[in-house]
């Protein structure tokens, strides 16, 4: 059975699932947000507490990097929990075959009757998919898994990686490039952009409201500017 996984895994490794792909836009998407909201609150907050450009600029540093491999590290482990979960329950759908192969079939076929499939059709279905591939089909059917095409961890660690890199980019650049007459104003700015952008592509790829997704963003991301600036206004 593991010889098979393997073959299979192989000749399906370029062809990535709609899931797959999801999950690590939806990485980025997250990592880009926190690396936004992360570092501003670290440049505002250092910001208002002293006007050392040099010190501003390294605090953001510190922060994005930190925030960066700390999303990664994160994504990483969750995802690398999850694609264990979905193996271990491929592994139990496995052994169940070898068990009890009737009633593997019989989930099959209620599946398909649950859709509205003739209980005389369903069964020829069940019957035809589980001779073709068993374990493809049940896991499929009982687990939403598409056998060999588990959630990858890496893909994930280093979407997320990227993305909060390049967020938290967007106002560390608009503090350390803009005079200090501009650089509060530019940075309130590149935030409420950024921010409205992941809104939006958070919103895009849950299939939820856009205009929903900015607002929330929106307000998060001046709440956050402005309990950050008034925590620096106490030192």
């Amino acid at each position: 059975m593991a010889a098979n996984e393997e073959v299979r895994v192989k000749k399906q490794k370029e062809k990535q699932t709609m899931s797959e792909k999801l999950n690590t836009l939806r990485a980025g998407v997250l990592g880009s947000n926190d690396g936004i909201l992360t570092v501003v609150g670290v440049l505002f907050s250092v910001a208002a507490a002293t006007n050392n450009q040099f010190t501003i600029f390294i605090a953001g540093l510190s922060d994005l990097l930190a925030c960066a491999f700390s999303m990664a590290s994160g994504e990483y482990a969750s995802v690398s929990t999850q694609k264990d979960t979905e193996k271990s329950a491929v592994d139990q759908e496995a052994t169940l075959l070898k068990t009890n192969y009737a009633d593997q079939e019989t989930a099959v076929q209620k599946f398909y009757e649950d859709r509205g499939v003739s209980a005389e059709t369903s069964l020829a279905i069940a019957q035809d998919l589980m001779h073709k591939d068993a374990l493809a089909t049940v896991v499929n059917v009982k687990e939403n898994i598409q056998l060999g095409h588990y959630m990858n961890p890496w893909n994930a660690a280093f979407s997320s990686l990227i993305a909060a890199s390049l967020g938290g980019a967007f106002p560390l650049i608009a503090m350390s490039l803009f005079s200090t007459a501009w650089q509060w104003p530019a940075t309130i700015i590149s935030v409420l952009l950024s921010v409205t952008l992941t809104g939006f592509l958070s919103a895009k790829l849950g299939h939820g409201l856009v205009r929903t997704a900015i607002i929330r963003n929106v307000i998060v991301g001046i709440i956050t500017m402005f309990i950050h600036y008034y925590v620096g206004q106490l030192f």
